[in-house]
């Protein structure tokens, strides 16, 4: 009798790649205070750039006042820098230097 030869069926192990969305970095907007922009106007500007209501700006505003800096709001990097150069040139507009900048949040 003749030996049969089986072949054996070929298998292949499919690998099924999960890809996981990373989250982008978040950057942090910072209030630094100067000597010369009235606290008023810093007011005006949190309210209007960055959507705060009265008493929350002032309470941001007085913080950096106090402390020489503030962390206003957390934001991809995008918007943040396009908030704090937002801010940072309208009081510029009006002839005072609020300084806004961005760090990456840790």
């Amino acid at each position: 009798m003749a030996d049969k030869i089986v072949e054996k069926p070929r298998t292949t192990v499919k690998t099924k790649t999960a890809t996981k969305t990373k989250r982008p970095p978040l950057y942090k907007v910072i209030l630094l205070n100067d000597d010369y922009t009235p606290r008023e106007f810093v007011v005006l500007v949190l309210k209007a750039v960055f959507r705060m209501g009265e008493e929350t700006a002032y309470r941001v505003m007085m913080t950096a006042h106090r402390r020489g800096a503030c962390v206003i709001a957390v934001y991809t990097r995008d918007v943040a820098e396009t908030k704090a150069k937002e801010a940072t040139e309208l009081g510029k507009s009006k002839g005072y230097p609020p300084f806004f900048t961005t760090e990456p949040e840790e």
